[in-house]
């Protein structure tokens, strides 16, 4: 660069070397902060001039300003701060930021996920990924579905930018149209594997103590992964209406912020699982579900699927050719904790109960969803939840396993 450009920083790159950002004020316009991509000045210059002439522009002539994907990016994260699932849709944009940050908008198009989707697949054969290994931070390859969910996360916000997010000088929204971004086909999308009884007395056979209580407890009330781990004594409510001998009834009303479909949901207790609710009662003050540290310290089990669940899996998967007289379906092998929610779908729906009752079992999202439940209408899910207690009445759940 001949001669000191205003508004032009040299910083250095995470990745060696370095590149020029742009950090200036601009009248009636505020301050502009953005990479300009080179590491050349002059370029860099050149760049600095056009967005200063394309932000002219815009307010004299109402053109659409250009905005950087990392500007919609971080407008999504703030204005959907509140939303489930924020944090992994920040992990997603984190990940791709590298390939389409410094890109705009309207420069994106399905071809420009490419570099990204060869990158996250291969990982060993990138150069962006060998630099990461000399660093000690190797990245492991991403299954199609992850892609596709980060994927999803970028088609949301241009569609934002396209629909709803509109430039407060111009009035012109940020993007004129969304492109079209197409899914990858996923052949190796995991189906549910519920499981058999005699698939569940084997593994439970391994699992310790205190996941074979929350993973029975889950059999029996169906919660999802993210609700199971969570339940704490000041949610459960009593029911004395319903007390019956050796049996004082009650059901935990789950907070909406902890439920995936934002809604408060009841979670009933069959027989099986008030039994595992009062076996747990008086062992910690806040949380349902705990366990007993190296240090001697009780604390909440944080998630289902830890080095525990995955070493008994792994034992089962290894005695299931002795005891079942076949090998270990890939299912079972790989059995996930979410495994359990359908399993209690699939026998709730072989005991016969309607699929009205079982979404409200189930936490399925629902118009006519509410806490405010009668005690007979309780008596009546208490009923739907128990015909799944194994016993000799317990109807058989044959599951065909399909085989590519």
């Amino acid at each position: 660069m001949s001669k000191y450009v205003p508004g032009l920083i040299r910083r250095p790159k995470a990745s060696g070397g370095f590149e020029w950002h742009i950090d200036k004020r601009i009248k009636d316009y505020g301050r502009l902060c953005e990479s300009t991509g080179t590491d050349d000045a002059e370029e860099a210059a050149r760049y600095l001039a056009k967005r200063i002439d394309e932000i002219r522009n815009a307010r004299a002539f109402g053109v659409r300003p250009r905005r950087l994907f990392r500007q919609a990016a971080t407008k999504y994260l703030e204005d959907f701060a509140h939303k489930p699932g924020i944090s992994r849709a920040a992990t997603a944009l984190k990940d791709m930021d590298e390939f389409i940050g410094d890109k705009c908008i309207d420069e994106i198009h399905n071809e420009t996920f490419k570099p990204y989707i060869r990158a996250r697949r291969n990982p060993a054969e990138t150069d962006i990924d060998r630099r990461a290994t000399k660093s000690r931070t190797r990245r492991k390859r991403l299954k199609i579905g992850t892609i596709n969910r980060n994927l999803g996360v970028v088609r949301r916000i241009l569609r934002l930018c396209e629909r709803l997010w509109r430039d407060e000088q111009t009035n012109l929204t940020w993007l004129e149209r969304a492109p079209f971004i197409q899914m990858l086909e996923d052949r190796e999308a995991r189906v549910a594997y519920p499981l058999s009884w005699a698939e569940q007395d084997l593994l439970f056979g391994e699992l310790t103590d205190h996941l074979r209580d929350i993973a029975e407890f889950d059999l029996n009330t169906g919660l999802r992964d993210q609700e199971l781990c969570g339940p704490k004594w000041n949610w459960e409510q009593r029911v004395p209406e319903l007390d019956s001998p050796g049996i004082q009834r009650s059901v935990f009303v789950l907070p909406a912020v902890k439920n995936k479909n934002r809604q408060a949901r009841v979670v009933v207790l069959n027989d099986r699982a008030q039994a595992i609710v009062e076996k747990m009662r008086g062992q910690h003050p806040v949380y349902v579900f705990t366990w007993v540290k190296e240090d001697g310290v009780r604390d909440r089990i944080g998630r289902i699927r830890n080095t525990g669940w995955v070493n008994a899996r792994r034992r089962a998967a290894e005695k299931y050719p002795a005891v079942l007289g076949k090998e270990a379906p890939l299912g079972f092998r790989e059995l996930r904790a979410h495994d359990l929610r359908h399993t209690a779908g699939r026998r709730l729906r072989a005991a016969g109960v309607s699929k009205e009752d079982r979404k409200d079992l189930l936490g399925h999202k629902s118009g006519d969803v509410t806490t405010n439940y009668s005690a007979a209408e309780l008596m009546s899910l208490i009923k739907a939840a128990n015909l799944i207690v194994r016993s000799k009445d317990s109807p058989t759940l044959t599951v065909l396993r399909l085989v590519a």
